[in-house]
């Protein structure tokens, strides 16, 4: 799977946008740092900014209806296998106001 570009994703169909949220959760999570060539760029950049793209693929879910767990807005959660990430690793600026 690959991160589309922010300006794409209103305009994901309904596959690609769940897909999007699956990916990002999954390098939120245990996937951080793992090794894989279509989405090792990600790995260059902090955690907050994967954060930030994920909020935007959240926020389109929900303008479309869909339920998405409350726990993935909190820049720290990266999912039931995994640690928070520590409060050391820094808070994101938000722009936006998510949820």
């Amino acid at each position: 799977m690959r991160l589309w570009a922010e300006q794409l994703i209103p305009h994901l169909d309904r596959q690609r946008l769940l897909g999007q949220h699956r990916e990002c959760c999954a390098l939120r999570g245990l996937g951080w740092g793992r090794k894989h060539s279509t989405v090792d760029y990600v790995f260059k950049h902090s955690h907050l900014k994967l954060y930030h793209y994920h909020m935007l693929v959240v926020k389109e879910m929900q303008r479309r209806g869909y339920n998405v767990d409350e726990k993935w807005f909190h820049w720290r959660y990266r999912g039931q296998h995994c640690e928070p990430w520590p409060i050391e690793s820094g808070q994101p600026s938000l722009v936006m106001t998510f949820a």
